[in-house]
C-alpha cells in the first residue's frame, strides 16, 4: 500500500543554540490562567483549569535573531496578541502527579496565542465552540526552545510583550493561577501526553489588537526572544 498523497510535513521548532529541532505533536492551551487576565475577560476567582487545542500546523516557528512574518487572518477585524510561556514535553504519560510533572518538560519557549477575538466573542454568545478563533494557520508563533536545564529560573521570570516598541503586557511567570506542574497534572488526566506536545500556559493582562505592519517583541527572562511582524492578508 502507498499513501494517496505525500504525508504532511511534521512542524518543527528550532532549539536554542543548536541545529536540532523539536517536532510538534499537539498544542494544548490553558485558558484564563492569570488572575488579572481573567478579570479583564469578565471572570474572577480560581476556577478549575480548562483547555483548548490548536492543530500542530498552527505553529509558526521563528529562529533566534530572526523576525517571523504572520499573515493577518481572514474573517476578523480584531486580531489579539496573548504572550505566553510555552512548555515543551519530552517525556509522555498519563495521570502525572504534580510533584513529578516538571520531569516531563524538555524545555521552554516564548509563544503567542493569536486570537480572532471578535469571532471568539460571537461563538461564546451563541454557546458554540470557538476553535475558529484559536486554531487557524500561524496562530501559534513560537521562538526557539531552550532546554529546561539551561533555563532554571523560567518559572519565576519577567514576561512581557511590546508592540511597535510600546509595552502591552507585563507580569511574571510565577503569577499563573495554576502552576505548570498543576497544569500538567490536570492535562494528563484528560489526555495522554507524549513527546512533541507543547503547552501554552496562559497569558497575563493587557491583551489587545494588532494590525498589519505591527511589530511584536515577546520576552521571558532566560529564553530566546520572539520577534514577529504582522503582514497584510494575501
Amino acid at each position: 500500500m502507498s499513501d494517496v498523497f505525500d504525508a504532511p510535513v511534521v512542524p518543527r521548532v528550532p532549539v536554542a543554540g543548536s541545529a536540532d529541532t523539536f517536532p510538534v505533536r499537539r498544542i494544548y492551551c490553558v485558558g484564563r490562567n492569570y488572575v488579572e487576565h481573567a478579570i479583564e475577560m469578565g471572570h474572577t476567582g480560581r476556577e478549575a483549569p480548562f483547555f483548548f487545542l490548536k492543530p500542530a500546523d498552527a505553529v509558526l516557528p521563528v529562529a533566534a535573531g530572526e523576525e517571523g512574518a504572520m499573515r493577518y487572518p481572514g474573517l476578523t477585524a480584531s486580531l489579539h496578541h496573548e504572550i505566553e510561556l510555552v512548555a515543551a514535553i519530552g517525556k509522555g504519560g498519563r495521570n502525572i502527579p504534580a510533584a513529578q510533572a516538571l520531569a516531563h518538560v524538555w524545555g521552554y519557549a516564548v509563544g503567542l496565542d493569536m486570537t480572532r477575538r471578535d469571532l471568539q466573542n460571537d461563538m461564546k454568545k451563541q454557546g458554540r465552540p470557538w476553535c475558529i478563533a484559536k486554531g487557524f494557520e500561524q496562530s501559534a508563533p513560537i521562538g526557539p526552545i531552550t532546554p529546561a536545564q539551561a533555563a532554571p529560573g523560567v518559572l519565576d521570570a519577567p514576561i512581557e510583550l511590546l508592540v511597535n516598541g510600546q509595552p502591552r503586557q507585563a507580569s511574571r511567570t510565577s503569577r499563573l493561577i495554576w502552576s505548570l506542574a498543576e497544569v500538567i497534572e490536570h492535562l494528563s488526566a484528560a489526555w495522554e501526553l507524549a513527546p512533541g506536545d507543547l503547552i501554552f500556559t496562559g497569558t497575563p493582562e493587557g491583551v489587545g489588537a494588532v494590525q498589519p505592519g505591527d511589530r511584536l517583541l515577546g520576552r521571558i527572562e532566560g529564553l530566546s526572544e520572539l520577534r514577529l511582524r504582522v503582514t497584510p492578508q494575501e
